[in-house]
């Protein structure tokens, strides 16, 4: 297609697509994308820092997976799995049974991560035979009526749509809300046990509680790393109970918090996991994970799907766990994540407008705040976003208030290419605080 033609079809996108997915930041027109960089429409090299929402976590366009793709493709285009049983979605199974945690070796693969979630919540209702499912506020895991039911990172997602009522919230863990003196981790702790209480003791019986489901790194609820301690009791209320504990990886998994699922880097292992996004290197694939004996009691019919576990994207799969192992990719996120946090800890101490950096591998939050209230400033971070990009380095946004960057480069990620990026999102803070203490600016005179 000739440049003109593609500008023109840029310019019709208003027209073309739903504006509620279409209208995000920042609707950069790319041709082409390559390990960390995406190529623009103008001409440009951007580094990616997004890895397409945590999914590229091979880099984009790996030569092993790209090769894997095209030998898929001479072979088998579509499945469905039970029509019709192929080897990639068999060997698949078997190799990802070697990374997760515990005894998670049983999988229902479907095309995304809102559809693992769906998979997880049916599985645990059906095993239980209970009705309700606690979620923890702050959390998103998918916008289907189903996930919405126990997504609640933004009011906005739920709105008009009143998602069931079979799901009670508690909330997520908040060590910044600790009184000066007391343990961030014994506090957070000792409230959640204390929620629980309340929870049980108003609104819901456990014996009525078919699972807990919580993301164990917050995700687009801002970046939130919570302590061990804190999930670990998750785990040792549910156990008391006999409620299913549900974890959801989309956004954590395949090496992303430094360890292949961040159940390996907290310790603590769920009944029931989802996982995506980094699984196919950005194919459409996604499983519901369960022990073997969980799942035998899910009978034929009770789930179903067409697209899933296709054979194309189950190569693809295979060929970036391979890339992962080989390349140590895991081993990196947690080394370059450190790198990154080190760097990004010195950053904080000369720019005011950056609240806190939270991080567990190279899932990074950078907060950004009023210099002058110290509260949470999503379109300081626009401004600050769109700067980084005119000098060519692509970041997203997440948090309530869209207050928080979130950096999460593809796991091949470098020192010389942090050192780029963080150069670049240095030069935008020090333009965007210049602005900011100009004398016409609306901040500054309220001040």
């Amino acid at each position: 297609m000739s440049t003109n033609n593609w500008i023109n079809l840029v310019n019709e996108m208003p027209d073309l697509l739903a504006p509620s997915m279409a209208k995000d930041h920042p609707n950069l027109p790319v041709v082409k994308a390559k390990g960390c960089y995406y190529y623009g429409l103008d001409g440009k090299k951007y580094l990616d820092f997004t890895s397409g929402i945590a999914t590229a976590n091979t880099g984009h366009r790996h030569p092993k997976v790209v090769q894997a793709i095209k030998d898929a493709a001479d072979h088998l285009m579509h499945g469905p799995s039970g029509v019709i049983m192929y080897e990639s979605i068999l060997k698949l199974s078997k190799e990802l049974s070697h990374v997760l945690p515990g005894n998670l070796d049983c999988f229902f693969f479907a095309n995304s991560g809102t559809e693992a979630i769906e998979g997880a919540l049916k599985l645990a209702k059906h095993v239980t035979k209970r009705p309700y499912v606690i979620s923890f506020t702050g959390c998103f895991h998918g916008r289907s009526l189903g996930a919405l039911s126990v997504t609640t990172s933004k009011s906005k997602y739920r709105k008009f749509l009143q998602p069931n009522g079979l799901a009670y919230q508690v909330p997520y863990a908040d060590v910044k809300s600790a009184p000066d003196g007391i343990d961030p981790e014994t506090y957070v702790i000792e409230k959640l046990e204390r929620d629980f209480e309340s929870l049980f003791n108003h609104q819901v019986t456990p014996e009525e509680v078919a699972c807990m489901i919580v993301e164990p790194v917050l995700g687009e609820g801002g970046y939130i790393v919570p302590p061990s301690g804190w999930l670990k009791k998750i785990r040792e209320i549910c156990d008391e109970h006999g409620i299913l504990l549900i974890f959801d990886e989309v956004q954590t998994g395949f090496g992303r918090t430094g360890e292949w699922f961040a159940a390996q880097t907290f310790g603590v292992t769920p009944d029931i996991m989802a996982i995506a996004k980094g699984i196919a290197s950005g194919l459409p694939l996604s499983a519901t994970v369960a022990s073997k004996e969980l799942m035998k009691q899910w009978p034929l019919g009770s789930h179903g799907t067409t697209f899933g576990g296709n054979p194309i994207a189950c190569e693809a799969a295979l060929a970036t766990l391979e890339v992962l192992k080989e390349e140590q990719l895991v081993e990196n996120a947690k080394n370059m994540g450190t790198y990154a946090y080190e760097k990004l800890m010195k950053l904080k101490d000369e720019h005011p407008v950056i609240g806190s950096i939270r991080a567990v591998g190279l899932m990074i939050g950078i907060e950004i705040v009023d210099p002058f209230t110290g509260k949470p400033d999503g379109p300081a971070l626009m401004t600050i976003l769109d700067k980084c990009l005119e000098k060519g380095v692509l970041f997203y946004l997440c948090g309530n208030h869209g207050e928080v960057i979130r950096m999460i480069p593809p796991l091949t990620v470098n020192t010389d290419q942090i050192d780029q990026g963080l150069a670049i999102l240095e030069e935008s803070l020090y333009e965007y605080q210049a602005e900011l203490q100009s004398p016409k600016s609306e901040q500054f005179q309220n001040a």
